[in-house]
């Protein structure tokens, strides 16, 4: 599956596309970790285009270091993930996010529909774009800080996951209790928690990895996709 060139308010930017066999279909866009668009993100796109999706994952670190690809595997990499961490800007990000957003829509096969996925920072990121986008869903996956940005829940007006590991090193249990109260009975956005899970518990070879939580919050992810998008 090739990189292409995706055009924001700031400059042109690198983003993975994978797309279906049929040639046809809605959009997932894929929003990365820490680790830029690496090898697991792209294992993710792979599968939602092996289940109909063209599937795009955007280098949203690319002001800082353009194609970054690292893994976490060495603290070396780890020291570097999150020196880009700290160094993202959010608001611009989200940008190149709205971007690839209307990249994905209006890909020759697409549906124009489009959905989002993120993990860790992109978890935090897909919430925001339930927040402030026109996507027709959204999922999130361990998203680090998203109790510090509740007040904009109110504006989530499509179908809305978070997933949330409940041994979580990132987002303590005060965050999550903050998080599930926060969102409890709102009519758009659902909370599932996975009991005995540490952060990125689907991230693919990762050292948390936990199948058969990474099983149960695909099959959510993949219900909710294929009733808001199909």
């Amino acid at each position: 599956m090739p990189d292409i060139t995706v055009s924001g308010n700031d400059g042109d930017f690198s983003a993975y596309l994978a797309s279906p066999k049929s040639g046809k279909g809605p959009g997932v866009l894929v929003i990365q970790e820490i680790f830029g668009v690496n090898a697991d993100m792209r294992e993710h796109c792979d599968n939602f285009a092996a289940q109909g999706y063209f599937a795009l994952s955007p280098d949203i670190f690319w002001r800082q270091e353009p194609s970054i690809q690292l893994t976490d595997k060495t603290e070396a990499e780890w020291q570097r993930a999150f020196e880009l961490y700290q160094g993202f800007d959010v608001p611009k990000g989200m940008e190149d996010l709205v971007a690839s957003l209307a990249h994905l829509r209006g890909i020759d096969g697409s549906t124009g529909k489009v959905g989002t996925v993120g993990f860790c920072l992109g978890g935090l990121l897909s919430y925001l774009m339930a927040c402030q986008s026109d996507a027709e869903c959204n999922v999130s996956y361990y998203g680090v800080g998203i109790d510090e940005k509740l007040d904009r829940a109110a504006n989530i007006t499509t179908p809305t996951i978070l997933h949330i590991a409940a041994e979580d090193e990132y987002v303590n249990k005060e965050a999550q209790e903050k998080i599930q109260q926060g969102l409890a009975g709102h009519s758009s956005a659902t909370v599932y928690s996975y009991a005995g899970v540490n952060h990125a518990f689907t991230r693919n070879d990762g050292i948390h990895y936990d199948a058969d939580a990474a099983a149960a919050a695909q099959s959510r992810t993949t219900e909710l996709f294929a009733s808001a998008l199909r």
